[in-house]
């Protein structure tokens, strides 16, 4: 579990591809301080193991799910990526619960100056966009983020200075393909407003029937 924080900015170093799959490493510094092998470090937003590591890179195995789901079939070596180690219980949550399970991509269709900030207007398929809601929480690319406003075809989120030059998306521009994952509690909200798989929807008919009205 993760929070959307970025600690530091990696580095592709190499790409060996399978069939299917791919082994990436990347350089790094800081999320290698105390790595070990086994560990999750969340790579533009997904939760990858950590499988092999020195002191300034660290070795992952990217899944063919992986691979369909994210932006991971555009990186090459030399491509910047958001790094954030899991959080400890110990830890201020200062994002939101991320999991590093992406729920799919997004286009950058809009980008624009406000003052101090930078505006995004992020377009998706409606799978996504039903988990979206105004001043509800998204991460990009890893990157907790707090949505501005939200329709039917896009989202736009508004980033402050320190986000802009801490993670990958100062580098982003109209075009730009971007990993979503949706805020995971919209997702259970969801499944209980249908009363789990027995397709009975969580009603004021339901409440009264079970006695809590």
């Amino acid at each position: 579990m993760f929070t959307g924080i970025i600690e530091e900015t990696g580095i592709i170093k190499a790409i060996k591809h399978g069939v299917q799959s791919s082994q990436i490493t990347v350089q790094a510094k800081l999320v290698v301080e105390d790595v070990n092998v086994g560990d999750s470090i969340n790579t533009n937003g997904v939760c990858l193991t950590v499988t092999a590591f020195g002191t300034d890179f660290f070795v992952v195995d990217v899944m063919p799910e992986t691979i369909r789901k994210t932006t991971f079939n555009m990186l090459q070596p030399g491509s910047l990526v958001n790094l954030e180690r899991a959080v400890r219980l110990m830890d201020r949550l200062g994002g939101h619960l991320v999991s590093g399970h992406i729920d799919g991509t997004g286009k950058i269709v809009r980008r624009w100056m406000e003052d101090n900030a930078v505006w995004l207007k992020i377009s998706a398929e409606e799978i996504i966009l039903r988990y979206i809601v105004d001043k509800g929480s998204v991460a990009i690319d890893g990157i907790s983020l707090t949505v501005t406003s939200a329709d039917m075809s896009a989202f736009s989120v508004s980033i402050i200075p320190h986000t802009q030059d801490a993670t990958t998306l100062r580098d982003k521009k109209p075009g730009s393909l971007v990993n979503i994952e949706c805020d995971i509690f919209a997702k259970y909200i969801e499944k209980l407003h249908t009363n789990g798989s027995s397709g009975r929807k969580i009603d004021m008919d339901f409440l009264a029937r079970n006695d809590f009205l």
